[in-house]
């Protein structure tokens, strides 16, 4: 290469050691190798993997494999566990579990046993090499997890599946790794495996006990993004740090802060978009181009002890994962597309890989070899190459299959479709958490769903309103942009708030409303505010009156209590699929309060959809024993009071109560009272004969009505 640029007239150095055109190079590559690679049909992740065999010191030479390289690649590899550690839906891997435990024992039982077989009858390996380069085919990287990320089905239980099993082979590789290392090391003694299992065990359980508590302090406390994306990164660096202080390597450590950290940090939070983009961005593709850079091509095809040595290992690697994984989806009788999705995952071998290799290079045995020669540390390269091929391609053919179907079934579903939340916006120190829990609540699968309205009242301060109200709807349109989700922005002059909220729901199809609680200005206010009380009473729409609080990512528990023949309301099943959402997005508990036939029909709903949610039922015969479940209430849950509007069917005359047992009894908890959705004509419509939408009311309305005027009136 530097013979070819001299010979046309331009004088440079290779490789090149400039940092500024170093890292110019390396996101050229970011940049062009998917485009590159995505017209020939190949996976973004082999064309990274062939840009850096290619731009290699056994390649052109342009760049060498240095300080940067190993300092991004490891905290590409951190970023990968992390990721499928936060991503993971920790409610379908408790369902799992049993599944995922089975396939990463069998991952690690088949290949080792195939390994040490053809190690010492095939290769003449002695028994201690053979072991340690077993376990080479044993342990396997996600790799192929940015691949699911793209399509969106990391959700899938075969993903969830493949990542457990991940974290349980790579734990017993690095054990092996660790007592071998530690054996030539003179460190294994009659106490060595106890004071090892000790130390993992004790660093976990001091991992998954303070890091969510610091987690939620901390995100209650400091709600800057920026701040947030450190203090994360911080945490991961932490945990890997520690792992890699009692003798593991640190992979573990960032997988398990981001399991920990699950609850925290919603799939639909700008924080997640934030964690995800850096990380697939620079980080993991730093990682990948770093391991295509140690691809001595020459080498490879230049020994045949190599190529045999390769041979062998490629075929008893790819063997054993296949092997694991088909036991795996036969037990379990799982389809044949999830079978493909957990080998895909399963294959690529990368980081516990390097990191025994460089280990078994490393030892110089009394007989002055090394246990692990230059033909095993060149066949393990090629061996990288080979599996990371395999497993891209495999894992994008499963995750396009599950991306069809998933979509294909969302299709059938018209009434999700259909769904839309209308978000008015009145008060800028509410935006942040209105709009977090719309984005929680929403289905995902379900594009431009979310409108947000302002409300311009024309009077003599229209101007400093319009310009108030802007600020207000560029605010929320920045958080839903944050996680790239659509938002509809909609600004109105209207007579009032209530008539623009409804003439807007009409307009745009909307079947959910969420606002937040009004804020009691006077004694004679009522708790709804006048603007909430004749909303209720104009729609038939499900309503969302919410009072945070703290954040909503911080919530332990969604405690609901629901009156009775709540079932027998057409929005029933609509707000239980929204809890539901909710919990499962935040991870968090449900706890359903209700009559003994209405939590039947709650189970039966949450049975028919199939959620993954922690709930728990608790019978409460009558709607007046509310006042017990102040007990069962804390500070971080939240109390959702399912209401219902005067005349149907679950209306209680206790519901009347309701505003002063939630301002006494549940005022240190964040609040949201809903109401469902209940068809028919609303008790009167607006019109532009009583465009303020005031309607016939009980004589106690009307008097309280009258004082709050009054008392307006002198006040003014």
């Amino acid at each position: 290469m530097e013979k070819v640029l001299e010979y046309i007239g331009i004088n440079i150095n290779l490789p090149i050691a400039d940092p500024t055109w170093i890292f110019f190079l390396v996101l050229a590559i970011i940049l062009f190798a998917p485009i590159v690679f995505e017209r020939l049909r190949i996976p973004h992740i082999i064309g990274m993997i062939l840009a850096g065999v290619l731009v290699g010191e056994h390649g052109l030479n342009i760049l060498v494999r240095d300080s940067s390289f190993e300092l991004f690649g490891q905290v590409g590899l951190y970023y990968i566990m992390f990721l499928a550690g936060l991503e993971m839906n920790m409610e379908d891997f408790k369902s799992i579990r049993v599944k995922a435990i089975a396939l990463g024992l069998l991952a690690f039982i088949i290949p080792m046993g195939i390994g040490i077989w053809t190690n010492l009858h095939l290769l003449q390996y002695g028994l201690v090499t053979s072991i340690l380069l077993a376990s080479m085919y044993a342990s396997h990287t996600l790799v192929a997890y940015p691949i699911a990320q793209r399509y969106g089905v990391t959700r899938q239980r075969s993903v969830g599946i493949a990542v457990g099993g991940t974290a349980v082979t790579d734990t017993l590789t690095l054990l092996v790794l660790a007592v071998i290392s530690g054996l030539y090391k003179g460190e294994v003694s009659e106490m060595y495996w106890v004071w090892m299992l000790v130390k993992v065990v004790v660093l976990g359980a001091v991992i998954m006990y303070t890091f969510p508590r610091i987690g939620r302090w901390f995100f209650r406390r400091y709600s800057d993004g920026v701040i947030q994306f450190i203090f994360v990164l911080a945490m991961m660096f932490l945990g890997a740090g520690l792992m890699a202080f009692v003798g593991m390597e640190g992979i573990l450590g960032a997988f398990l802060v981001g399991l920990v950290l699950n609850r925290l940090i919603p799939q639909v939070s700008p924080l997640m978009n934030h964690l995800e983009f850096v990380g697939n961005a620079l980080f993991i593709p730093y990682f990948l181009i770093g391991v295509g850079m140690l691809i001595d091509v020459e080498v490879l095809f230049g020994h045949i002890d190599s190529i045999t040595v390769a041979v062998v290992m490629i075929v008893v690697a790819l063997l054993g994962k296949w092997i694991a994984s088909w036991l795996t989806q036969k037990i379990f009788h799982m389809s044949n597309i999830e079978g493909a999705m957990m080998y895909g995952l399963s294959t690529a071998q990368a980081a516990a890989t390097l990191a025994a290799v460089m280990v078994g290079y490393n030892i110089i045995m009394p007989s002055g070899e090394r246990l692990l020669n230059e033909d095993v540390l060149n066949g393990t390269i090629l061996l990288i190459l080979v599996t990371c091929i395999v497993s891209s391609f495999i894992t994008e053919h499963s995750a396009k299959r599950m991306a069809i179907d998933e979509a294909a079934a969302a299709s059938e579903d018209k009434s999700q479709q259909q769904e839309r939340f209308l978000v008015p916006i009145a008060n800028p120190s509410s935006i942040d958490t209105l709009m977090s829990l719309a984005l929680v609540v929403r289905d995902v699968k379900v594009a431009d769903n979310l409108v947000a309205l302002s409300v311009i009242n024309d009077n003599n301060d229209t101007v400093k309103l319009e310009r108030q109200a802007r600020r207000n709807l560029e605010r929320a349109a920045q958080i839903a942009a944050s996680v790239g989700v659509g938002l509809k922005t909609v600004s109105r002059f209207d007579l009032n708030i209530t008539t623009g909220i409804l003439h807007t729901a009409k307009e745009n199809s909307v079947t959910s409303i969420i606002i937040g609680l009004h804020y009691k200005a006077s004694i004679v206010d009522s708790f709804f505010g006048n603007m909430t009380e004749n909303l209720l009473r104009n729609t038939y729409l499900q309503v969302m009156i919410v009072h945070l609080l703290m954040p909503v990512n911080t919530l332990r528990r969604i405690v609901v209590a629901v009156p009775p023949k709540a079932e027998f309301e057409p929005g029933f099943v609509k707000w239980v699929v929204h809890v539901c959402r909710m919990s499962a997005q935040l991870g968090c508990r449900v706890h359903f309060h209700a009559q003994e036939q209405t939590l039947g029909y709650i189970k039966g709903v949450i049975q028919k959809k199939r959620f993954a949610t922690r709930a728990q039922y608790f019978i409460m015969d009558e709607w007046d024993d509310l006042l017990m479940l102040s007990n069962r209430v804390n500070y971080d849950h939240l109390f959702v009071a399912v209401s219902a509007r005067r005349g149907f069917i679950s209306y209680d005359n206790s519901f009347e109560k309701l505003p002063m047992q939630i301002s006494k009894y549940f005022g240190n908890c964040s609040v949201m009272v809903l109401y469902p959705e209940q068809k028919g004509d609303p008790i009167d419509n607006l019109s532009f004969s009583n465009p303020h939408g005031i309607t016939e009311a009980k004589l106690y309305n009307k008097v309280g009505d009258w004082v709050y005027q009054q008392f307006k009136g002198k006040k003014e």
